[in-house]
């Protein structure tokens, strides 16, 4: 729990007794590879704080062909924030791609921690500011750069995560096909 603690007071100062009501309500729960944590479509009852294992963000298209849009890991809050906060239907799937172990926050013991911790709304806001954020200049930058200049923005913006991830969502991820990727994992190790 002192990695949940360690991320939150980047963005604000806790004392004890609000660590203590945080850590009263928190459930730590283990999610199976393939488990699906937040679905399209389905109002979000929970976030979570990730101590173990990878995520993927993903939605279908019409062929229902899935696409990556980003990867969660170790260290990390998950959820659809804004769906979870104004109780609306989430747009995209957040899926286990390794077994993983969450710290959840259910929506009674949120609010709670709304109503007794001052600066909750507060940290919660800059965190959700902070995610945001980095979604967005990950974005950004994936539309701005070839595909060999993406590999290696994935590899220095994600350590370690490219032997953890199937080589299918990499490349989805990416943009390109698995076989573009294999190309051009070799020509950048040659």
């Amino acid at each position: 729990m002192e990695e949940l603690f360690n991320y939150i007071k980047k963005f604000g100062l806790l004392n004890q007794q609000d660590e203590l009501l945080i850590k009263g309500g928190i459930q730590e729960i283990s999610i199976r590879k393939g488990e699906i944590f937040v679905e399209a479509g389905k109002v979000s009852q929970k976030i979570a704080f990730v101590k173990t294992g990878v995520f993927r963000s993903l939605y279908y298209n019409k062929e229902g062909d899935d696409f990556t849009r980003y990867f969660i890991y170790e260290g990390r809050f998950i959820g659809d924030f804004q769906g979870f906060t104004d109780q609306l239907p989430a747009h995209e799937y957040i899926e286990a791609i390794t077994d993983a172990v969450l710290l959840v926050i259910d929506l009674d013991h949120f609010k709670v921690l709304e109503e007794k911790i001052a600066i909750w709304p507060v940290l919660f806001a800059r965190i959700h500011g902070f995610v945001a954020e980095n979604k967005l200049k990950v974005a950004s930058i994936m539309l701005n750069q070839d595909a060999r200049s993406r590999y290696i923005h994935f590899l220095n913006h994600y350590p370690g995560l490219a032997n953890r991830v199937p080589q299918s969502m990499l490349a989805s991820y990416l943009g390109v096909t698995p076989s573009s990727l294999s190309r051009i994992r070799r020509n950048i190790n040659d």
